[in-house]
């Protein structure tokens, strides 16, 4: 498994760097076996046992990988939680998952303890000072120095990530050890990794992208990982471009402010061995611009938290625009009709279904929500709306609950979107659906406009008008300076149809 994996790099070359903050020491995998070690000493100091969930609140340090992966090495589970959570926030998820410990900064001590004090089955939070020491010293004085026997059943849960919650209250998606493994595996297949790797980490960690895609992928492959604090595009743009590094991996807001950045220099980043964009819709003009302008072609991906990665474009073959590609290998997809799960033939829309040995175990203590996640037959309802091609690439129209209904005709939100983003005043843009008397609904779009651009409602309708079906097109547009995004910059249209459809 994973953990197997890493433990054999951890034996067989114990001076290779395994990690490295910018500005700090490289981490040798010796250096991190020795600190996971530690790490472990602590939890079962604390009493901590298998099963047990321990939620880890830090910014991105080593004390939040190494605990990471000490407690899935005894047997607990772990709960990763974003360090700009709220108090509300924070005090649901420890009290949904019934967290016996919380490890978090020493700074937001003030804050935490009022919370953590109130919940029942909570028994201790630990608090870290200077968490973004990066140096792999840090629990020196915490260490009997001894190996620990590794999970041995793939059944067992391993990780605790919450989903998004924009429909309802977020819920508890269960990995295990196995699920994690297998798709580790399928992406170490289809993307390549090598132990001469050299991946550039500028994501966030407590995310299934940034730790278990990005990081888990250099860690099982043997490869050095070098780790940004936070994404800053002129520091990356920079490092990317010294070819020191093979690989990474980003966010469509992180590959446009890269874009950006350049403003309009070549810059030959064809050295780079792969990079990906993922966790939404990379739009057109990225991917034409990154060939343009850095020489690259990004290789777009889909996935989401209870599975990890499902379909990439291939690292050998066409990286299609507009596409997340094929199944991994060992993953299964199909297309079929939301209401009767019938299977529809290549060309239609349809909701994408999923199989395969990382499909998530199902939902903390929510049974009811975790049968209804799978079809009769077993396969995952993804929620997500997708069209395969004869040739077997898939491409998403969005979210099911995305899906804009007008006067009885299906409106897919990507697609009015895509031709929104042609008119030269349009910066971004995001397309909802909002009640109508006499449609049902009306195509609305909100808009940030270019800088110093003037934007006319009537000309923007018009323009969609000339390149799409009239019932497509908007019959509102609304002008915002910002989207209201989650951690990974993926934009909320549930938050903006509750300010704007009411």
């Amino acid at each position: 498994m994973f953990l197997d994996a890493l433990a054999d790099h951890c034996r067989n070359q114990p001076d290779k760097p395994a990690l490295q903050f910018i500005g700090g020491p490289p981490v040798t995998y010796g250096d991190l076996a020795r600190s996971i070690n530690r790490s472990a000493d602590y939890l079962l100091s604390l009493g901590i046992e298998p099963g047990d969930r321990v939620a880890v609140q830090l910014p991105k340090c080593l004390p939040f990988i190494t605990f990471h992966l000490a407690t899935m090495q005894i047997g607990a589970i772990f709960l990763p939680l974003n360090p700009a959570y709220p108090p509300s926030e924070l005090r649901y998820f420890l009290a949904d998952s019934a967290a016996r410990l919380l490890i978090a900064d020493a700074e937001d001590q003030a804050k935490l303890d009022p919370i953590t004090a109130a919940l029942p089955h909570h028994q201790k939070t630990a608090y870290i000072h200077k968490p973004g020491d990066s140096g792999a010293d840090w629990l020196l004085d915490y260490s009997a120095q001894r190996d620990y026997p590794l999970p041995s059943d793939p059944d067992q849960t391993a990780m605790m990530l919450y989903t998004s919650g924009t429909t309802s209250r977020p819920k508890g998606a269960l990995i295990s050890h196995g699920n994690l493994t297998a798709n580790i595996r399928s992406l170490h297949e289809a993307w390549g990794w090598r132990a001469d790797d050299v991946l550039l980490h500028a994501l966030p960690i407590f995310h299934v992208h940034g730790l278990v895609v990005a990081l888990h992928g250099a860690l099982h492959a043997g490869a050095t990982a070098i780790l940004c604090l936070a994404f800053d595009a002129a520091e990356v743009l920079e490092l990317l471009a010294s070819r020191r590094f093979s690989v990474f991996m980003g966010v469509p807001t992180m590959h446009r402010r890269l874009y950006q950045l350049a403003s309009g220099r070549r810059i030959d980043l064809s050295h780079m061995r792969l990079m990906t964009s993922g966790s939404d819709r990379l739009p057109d003009d990225l991917f034409f611009g990154y060939q343009e302008t850095f020489n690259i072609t990004l290789l777009e991906r889909y996935g989401m938290t209870e599975t990890g990665m499902n379909l990439s474009n291939p690292l050998q073959g066409e990286r299609r625009v507009g596409s997340v590609g094929m199944p991994l290998p060992g993953v299964s997809a199909r297309i079929v009709d939301p209401e009767t799960e019938a299977s529809l033939p290549d060309g239609q829309v349809g909701e994408v279904q999923i199989k395969g040995a990382h499909v998530f175990k199902g939902y903390w203590r929510q049974p009811e929500k975790t049968a209804a996640a799978f079809s009769p037959d077993g396969w995952l309802r993804t929620g997500d709306m997708g069209m395969r091609e004869a040739d077997g690439y898939f491409s998403l129209k969005g979210r099911a609950k995305d899906l804009i209904i007008t006067g009885g005709l299906n409106v897919y939100p990507p697609e009015v979107e895509l031709a929104l983003m042609r008119h030269p005043a349009v910066a971004a843009c995001a397309v909802i659906g909002c009640p109508d008397k006499e449609w049902g609904e009306q195509v609305v779009a909100v808009i940030i406009p270019q800088h110093g651009a003037r934007v006319d409602e009537a000309a923007i309708c018009a323009f969609c008008r000339e390149h799409l079906a009239a019932y497509k097109a908007p019959r509102r547009v609304i002008l915002v300076d910002d989207f209201p995004r989650n951690a990974l910059g993926k934009i909320q249209k549930a938050k903006l149809r509750a300010q704007f459809c009411t």
